[in-house]
């Protein structure tokens, strides 16, 4: 018998209870078997070296505590930073590093590691003789670049005072000499005071005749003077040089620098830095900026590609993009090539035009014209480089979903470009995969092909009927036809992670089952036994082993096939235990084509794993969990998706009920349905027009798409264009409709755009005011994802006693489809 299932709800306390109506004063705890899956340990994180024989291993640690999230951190121009180390508003890092032999398995320990290490990144040298990471140590105020001896296992700080607010703050040079660096400056200029008396009110002012344009909504912006002055005390860095030795050359002068990348010759460095004016109403990211090309020895400009403008608003449209350069890299497979797309329609995609970008090519000493390297028809995505013959560039549409491939010859220009690939990008059947890179002498990422250069490798998802089954293939250049490598086989979900050689026949996996964890293995076709496995993880959460796990597939009212994972205790048989209360976890999407939603999405033989963060959880108290069932919203032709997304979530949500009562494996009078973000607005739309469901779990949502009135998630209109879709989308609007139990989470200080946490608040006013049912729990010092144990504990104690209260105790009535 289903032990959990028959003690659940007689074992919620009554304490609990009283606690939930009242409110509560502290954090929670929720009971043990939900506490153990936050606790469950983590699988360190591997990183392939250069030559792709080494891996460095990262260990992450355990959830950090409240006190480490409630550390004081500024919120600026979009940006959430640390004051006292100068770095990016980060709570976990590596607590340990080793490195393994990729051949043998054999792991080396390194000696004169920091303690505490707080790794919050590490990059391999381009020869694989060093390592370096960036250390932060809050409670001694470490910004630090430490640098491990690959040969001799052995580490050393390497510089201090790293400022990586923007930008990682280091990178190699291409010898392997040293590194290009960030450090905070010695004069950063006055930080005023907390309590600075006001010199006046802060003042903006539309430009009169600038035509309509998309400002959508965006967090932690400047507010005033003072802030903007915090923001240029705190950003200013210092770019510099520091030998393997630690000795450090300074070049060029202080500024906000948010950017810096050696030349592959180590000639140059591009560099682009913002300056005034500031906005009360975009990003750091749209600020002006000036994108130049720096001497790498002097640190005087060489030359400057372009000083942009302020952009606080786009056209209309998701395939909108500034006017002037963008998307500037070095070439890879050059000394010193820049290369950039400029749009040819002002970045407006309702104007006609036969050309949207130029793509264009300018090589040092940048004395000549740039060079056209492409013309395109849509918006330029980038470049994958291999050689002076070969490139891959690719370019897209959002308006439609079109994405094309090209084959260019960057030193041959006045050769046509030849078109390999040319789909919808929703259509995952048709993905050819993903063109492999290995890093070249330099560390710059450069296509893999064959020994007799006439072939590229592929790695893709191989997205079928029968689910995800990732491949490798063999693309021939002159033939175009691809040769199967590798195929993933069932019972394993097994994903090649890189090429060790360079005809695709050793591999270096992850293979997974749903009892078994993701584990790397070496795959060699050569090898009498070829798998043979490189790490064993064991199982975080081995008390959940055996729960149940099926790809399902239905049909909706409409036709449309929609896939869902669907997962069940352990030890339960419908025969025997009956229909169970259901949890659904879900998050819509837009597509064009009901085809291309019809796809089934996932694979049958991923591993279990049994994330605080999801719905998976509540296995472990009795539920039946809907993982990620279907809910696609679908616009064909000229229809937009939106204008019908209240009938097709409906139609989609009735049409997964179902089929669990079909199934005899869960009970229609007794389902929940939560999401996060845009799956919190599918949740409160659901209890808003339908009767499906007893309860509703809605996190960090938004709710009045009035508040988000220039586009929101995939919506490209604006308010003023399409009122009624905004409108009839808003569960905000239908709060009086709500008849069922609503709980709101959101974290105090959510930065996403578009989800503030007044969206939540003035929902849960607006449900009590109409008498309805719901509970509002803010989670102090959290962002849009919670970070905090004593968080994520809470939200888990909230969650389960919601499910126990309103849908293992729901009253017997058959819930009826819509109002």
């Amino acid at each position: 018998m289903l032990a959990c299932a028959a003690l659940a709800w007689a074992g919620w306390p009554q304490a609990a209870a009283a606690q939930a109506a009242a409110g509560a004063a502290s954090y929670r705890e929720p009971v043990p078997e939900l506490r153990a899956i936050v606790d469950a340990p983590r699988a360190p994180q591997l990183t392939l070296s250069p030559r792709r024989d080494l891996a460095a291993l990262v260990q992450m640690p355990d959830l950090p505590g409240i006190d480490v999230v409630a550390q004081p951190e500024l919120k600026l121009a979009g940006l959430r930073f640390h004051p006292r180390v100068h770095a990016p508003s980060q709570f976990v890092f590596g607590s340990d590093l080793w490195l393994m032999d990729v051949a043998s398995g054999a792991e080396r320990r390194i000696a004169g590691l920091p303690q505490p290490l707080g790794l919050a990144g590490a990059s391999w040298s381009p020869d694989q003789r060093w390592l370096a990471f960036n250390r932060i140590d809050r409670a001694s105020g470490a910004n630090e670049l430490w640098l491990v001896d690959v040969a001799a296992g052995s580490a050393r700080r390497l510089v201090a005072q790293l400022n990586t607010i923007a930008g990682g703050g280091y990178g190699w040079l291409p010898d392997s000499r040293g590194l290009l660096v960030r450090l905070q400056a010695a004069n950063p200029g006055p930080l005023p005071p907390p309590d600075a008396v006001p010199t006046g009110p802060s003042v903006q002012q539309t430009e009169a005749g600038a035509g309509v344009r998309s400002v959508r909504t965006f967090q932690d912006l400047l507010r005033n003077e003072n802030d903007a002055l915090t923001l240029e005390h705190y950003l200013v860095s210092q770019p510099a040089r520091v030998d393997l030795q630690g000795k450090v050359v300074r070049f060029g002068a202080p500024a906000l620098y948010t950017a810096t990348s050696p030349s592959p010759d180590g000639r140059y460095v591009l560099a682009q830095r913002v300056e005034r004016p500031f906005s009360y109403l975009a990003p750091l990211s749209r600020f002006p900026r000036v994108i130049e090309v720096l001497d790498a020895a002097s640190g005087r400009v060489a030359h400057t590609i372009a000083r942009l403008p302020l952009v606080e608003g786009l056209p209309t449209g998701n395939d909108a993009v500034p006017t002037g350069v963008r998307s500037v890299s070095w070439r890879s497979d050059a000394p010193a090539t820049l290369v950039w797309a400029e749009a040819q329609d002002g970045g407006d995609p309702a104007r006609e035009t036969v050309v949207r970008d130029v793509v264009f090519l300018q090589a040092a000493p940048f004395s000549a014209a740039p060079a056209k390297l492409a013309e395109l028809g849509s918006r330029y995505r980038g470049v994958t480089w291999g050689r002076g013959d070969l490139a891959l560039l690719d370019e897209y549409w959002w308006k439609t979903r079109q994405t094309r491939t090209w084959r260019i010859r960057p030193d041959q220009p006045a050769q046509a470009p030849q078109l390999l690939v040319e789909r919808s990008f929703e259509d995952r059947y048709a993905d050819p995969g993903t063109p492999v890179t290995v890093s070249d002498a330099a560390g710059r990422q450069r296509l893999l092909t064959s020994a007799d250069g006439g072939s590229l490798f592929l790695i893709g998802e191989g997205a079928s009927p029968e689910g995800d089954r990732p491949f490798v293939d063999r693309y021939d250049l002159a033939t175009g036809q691809a040769e199967r490598l590798f195929h993933s086989q069932a019972p394993y979900y097994e994903a090649p992670q890189a090429l060790l050689d360079d005809s695709g026949r050793r591999l270096l996996t992850t293979r997974e089952s749903p009892t078994e964890p993701a584990n790397y293995y070496l795959r060699d076709a050569a090898a009498a036994e070829p798998l043979r496995a490189l790490t064993r993880f064991p199982h975080p959460t081995p008390q959940l082993r055996d729960v149940g796990k099926e790809q399902i597939r239905y049909k909706r009212a409409d036709g449309v096939e929609l896939t869902g994972t669907l997962y069940l205790p352990a030890g339960y048989d419908a025969g025997r235990d009956g229909p169970l209360p259901v949890l659904m976890w879900a998050y819509p999407q837009e597509f064009k084509s009901a085809q291309a939603a019809s796809q089934v999405t996932d694979s049958p033989y991923r591993f279990n794993r049994i994330s605080y963060w999801g719905p998976l959880p509540f296995l472990a108290r009795g539920f039946a969990v809907l993982d990620d069932p279907s809910m696609p919203i679908v616009g064909e032709g000229d229809a937009e998706p939106n204008d019908s997304y209240i009938a097709q979530l409906g139609a989609s949500a009735q049409a997964a009920v179902d089929e669990l009562a079909r199934r005899g494996v869960g009970d229609p009078q007794r389902v929940a349905v939560g999401g996060h973000s845009y799956g919190a607005f599918m949740t409160a739309n659901l209890l808003a027009h339908t009767r499906l469901f007893k309860a509703g779990i809605a996190r960090s949502g938004a709710y009045n798409r009035t508040l988000t009135p220039f586009g929101f998630q995939s919506e490209e209109r604006n308010f003023w264009q399409a009122q009624e879709t905004y409108l009839a989308m808003s569960p905000f609007n239908y709060a009086d409709r709500i008849q069922d139990a609503l709980l709101l989470i959101h974290g105090e200080q959510d930065n996403n755009s578009g989800t503030f946490p007044i969206q939540s608040e003035r929902m849960f006013a607006a449900v009590k005011g109409l008498g309805g049912n719901a509970r509002l729990v803010m989670l102090p010092n959290e962002s849009h994802g919670y970070r905090a144990r004593e968080s994520i504990l809470h939200m888990l104690a909230e969650t389960d006693d919601w499910l126990q209260q309103h849908v293992r105790g729901a009253a017997p009535e058959r819930a009826q489809a819509a109002n």
